[in-house]
Order: C-alpha cells, then sequence, then structure tokens
C-alpha cells in the first residue's frame, strides 16, 4: 500500500506502487511493503519517536517482528520535501528520488545495515539502481561526499604548510 500524504508531479499511488513491487522482487524481499511519502515534519517525529535523533531524514524503514515476514516486511517512510530539495540539488526527477529512497528502504527491510556491513548493504544498492534505471543512490552519495569533503581538507592543509 502506498499513501501520499504529500503529492509528486509525476508519481502516483499506483506507478509507486508497482515500482515497489519490482524494487522488492529485486531485492528478492518477501512480503508487502507499505510506503507512506510524508512531511519532513512528521519524519522529524517519527526520527525522534523510533531513533532518538531529532531532526528530519530522508527515509526511514520499520522491519516487522519475526515470524511475520512472510505476509509483511515492514513499512517504509519518506519525507517529501527532502525529497524535492535532493533530486533538485541532484538534477533528477523528484520522483526518481522517491524510488531511490523507496530501494534504500526495501534493502533495510531485507536486513541490510550500511553503518555496520562493511559495504554489503552499498553494493548490492548500487546493482539494483543499475538494475531498476535508477541514478545514484544514498550510500554513494554520502561516500562522494565524505570523499569530496576529504579531499577539501587535505588541500586546505597542503595550503596551509610551509
Amino acid at each position: 500500500m502506498v499513501i501520499f500524504q504529500k503529492r509528486f508531479a509525476g508519481l502516483t499511488e499506483l506507478a509507486l506502487g508497482r515500482f515497489v513491487a519490482r524494487a522488492r522482487r529485486a531485492a528478492g524481499l518477501r512480503g508487502a511493503v507499505n510506503v507512506l511519502v510524508t512531511s519532513s515534519a512528521e519524519m522529524k517525529s517519527l526520527n525522534r519517536r523510533f531513533r532518538g535523533k531529532d531532526q528530519p531524514t530522508d527515509v526511514l524503514s520499520f522491519p516487522v517482528e519475526p515470524g511475520f515476514q512472510k505476509q509483511f516486511a515492514g513499512e517504509i517512510a519518506i519525507a517529501a520535501e527532502i525529497a524535492s530539495h535532493n533530486a533538485r540539488a541532484l538534477g533528477h526527477s523528484p520522483a526518481e528520488e522517491v524510488k531511490i529512497l523507496v530501494l534504500h528502504g526495501v534493502l533495510h527491510l531485507g536486513g541490510y545495515d550500511h553503518e555496520c556491513d562493511n559495504g554489503q548493504m552499498a553494493q548490492r544498492e548500487e546493482q539494483l539502481r543499475a538494475k531498476l534505471h535508477l541514478p545514484l543512490g544514498l550510500i554513494e552519495r554520502a561516500t562522494i561526499k565524505r570523499v569530496s569533503t576529504s579531499s577539501v581538507s587535505l588541500r586546505a592543509k597542503r595550503k596551509r604548510q610551509p
């Protein structure tokens, strides 16, 4: 089931529902996935409640308890404003950004965790993005941003050295 509390131009509940099914199958995830596209304020509230972080985030995943996974894999919440902003900044459509976030969430529901899996989720996300014809994913963006920030820091240090 897909619920839009915030609408997107070029993306319907039906189209997103079909993409969720494709992403789920591609990732080998069994069970239904519900997706909520909501406001940044709602995402901040969910992030604070479930992760203890008092800030909005682009995507949250809520896996089901073990034993229920055959019928239902979990839920994904996406911040509409953050998705739109990131899409503009990265030069692709908001609809593509929502799909990138769905894929990221589906992988989390499948048990991947980029914070501690030594790159397994990043590799899988990259493979599935190519298969699903999606632009640069979340993990790759973070990696590129860290590398470019580190490069800028190194260049700045070199300029300061005599």
